[in-house]
């Protein structure tokens, strides 16, 4: 799903931040965020789902991703993205963030990841060595 986010490089002055979120049932409990700005490449945070759900909410998340309502405004959700010494705090609107969720909800319910998943594939991936070099 494209989202509009939006980031203040300056007091007063905020750009845009092409941007999408991606849910898939193989990963239930992974939401990823690809976001475009400044670079060549689509950069990539993976990060809970539920901890999306929460942050509508309340102030979710430890580390490199929170995710946290506006101040007195339900209609704004705040995701901030940290990475050594830089953080990036970027906007959206609350609403099309809970039609993400609802969306990934018809797919998997929340609660229900764990029926979701194949644990025979992922030992298969850890145990089997990797792939020779071309």
């Amino acid at each position: 799903m494209r989202l509009e986010l939006m980031t203040a490089v300056f007091p007063g002055i905020s750009i845009a931040v092409p941007a999408a979120l991606v849910y898939r049932r193989a990963e239930p409990y992974a939401v990823y965020l690809h976001t475009d700005i400044d670079t060549d490449e689509t950069v990539t945070w993976v990060f809970a789902r539920d901890l999306l759900a929460t942050g509508l909410h309340t102030w979710a998340g430890m580390g490199d991703v929170s995710v946290y309502p506006g101040p007195g405004d339900a209609r704004i959700v705040y995701i901030s993205l940290a990475c050594g010494d830089e953080t990036a705090v970027l906007r959206a609107r609350s609403g099309p963030v809970r039609a993400f969720l609802q969306q990934t909800q018809c797919l998997v319910p929340l609660g229900l990841e764990h029926e979701h998943i194949d644990l025979d594939t992922a030992a298969r991936r850890l145990l089997d060595p990797p792939p020779p070099r071309p």
